[in-house]
């Protein structure tokens, strides 16, 4: 399959990619605030705000069991959005996620599945999400990785979701869990429908970055007092862009990498002790409380 991007310039994809991440951090901090709104009087736990400084998680294989893509598309596909042969490439791309540990490159099904949703609306998306969520997903959280956002919270970080998946059902997922909100990939609507296209591109990949730094300009952020985490080379850039980085379930391209550059490696796959390089030093003294807390989740799970 020709992809519409591989005869335009490094300089039209970067655009494309900077683009993306522009309305990422648009549409984040619009979804935050609507999030906001919804739920005004929900008690919170009081914690003193750090107002410079926050997380930010990539989901698939890092906060989440395999590819919440995939998982979005099974539910979809049981509501007849498309046909189980849409699925079983969706499945074979799976499969190579999980045997793997990469998100691969970005000839696949992901693009084409933002295109399933054209035509349909907004609304209807949201709450087939949430169901989807509930069926497929919540049992697929890593907890260790959960506990590890929680200890953000508690230090009165706000904590980010950032993935490819589109910005909507990233939202949802960041609000089942707890978190601040999410960059996502921001597929173009009129009128409340999607049309089938993208604003700028995927978020993948250097556009996570863009992202990244987009909602720190609009928030306030010092990205030298962030985190990053992420399972994925395809993430270095979102990674190198903050103060302290950390792998999680890391493919062999970013255990290489973050061993070079002293980055931590968390790893929740397997029962060994992953290479741990450093602690957070953005959690200060509540790293250590942070490690235990993670790694009771782990056992329980």
């Amino acid at each position: 399959m020709s992809l519409w991007w591989s005869k335009e310039s490094p300089r039209d994809v970067e655009q494309r990619a900077a683009e993306a991440g522009e309305a990422s951090a648009e549409a984040a901090v619009a979804l935050e605030k609507a999030n906001a709104d919804a739920e005004p009087g929900k008690p919170k736990k009081q914690v003193t705000p750090d107002l410079t400084a926050a997380a930010f998680f990539d989901v698939d294989n890092t906060m989440m069991m395999g590819s919440s893509l995939f998982h979005l598309a099974r539910g979809l596909a049981s509501r007849k959005y498309f046909t189980t042969a849409d699925l079983a490439g969706f499945a074979w791309q799976q499969l190579k996620f999980r045997i793997s540990g990469k998100e691969g490159d970005l000839n696949s099904p992901r693009e084409q599945a933002l295109s399933f949703v054209a035509g349909r609306s907004v609304a209807e998306l949201n709450a087939i999400g949430e169901e989807i969520y509930d069926e497929l997903m919540a049992d697929k959280i890593w907890s260790g990785t959960r506990a590890l956002a929680q200890l953000h919270l508690d230090a009165g970080q706000r904590v980010w979701l950032v993935t490819a998946t589109p910005v909507e059902i990233a939202n949802l997922i960041a609000r089942k869990l707890g978190l601040t909100g999410a960059l996502g990939t921001v597929a173009e609507q009129k009128d409340g429908v999607y049309t089938g296209r993208l604003v700028g591109d995927l978020l993948h990949g250097r556009a996570k970055a863009h992202a990244v730094r987009a909602l720190a300009a609009k928030e306030g952020l010092n990205l030298k007092r962030c985190t990053a985490y992420s399972d994925s080379v395809n993430d270095v850039p979102m990674l190198s862009v903050v103060g302290t980085a950390v792998a999680i379930n890391p493919d062999t391209g970013l255990r290489d990498i973050a061993r070079e550059r002293q980055w931590e490696i968390r790893d929740w796959r397997t029962g060994r002790k992953a290479a741990k390089i450093g602690v957070p030093s953005v959690l200060g003294i509540g790293a250590l409380a942070g490690v235990l807390a993670a790694g009771m989740a782990y056992r329980k799970r």
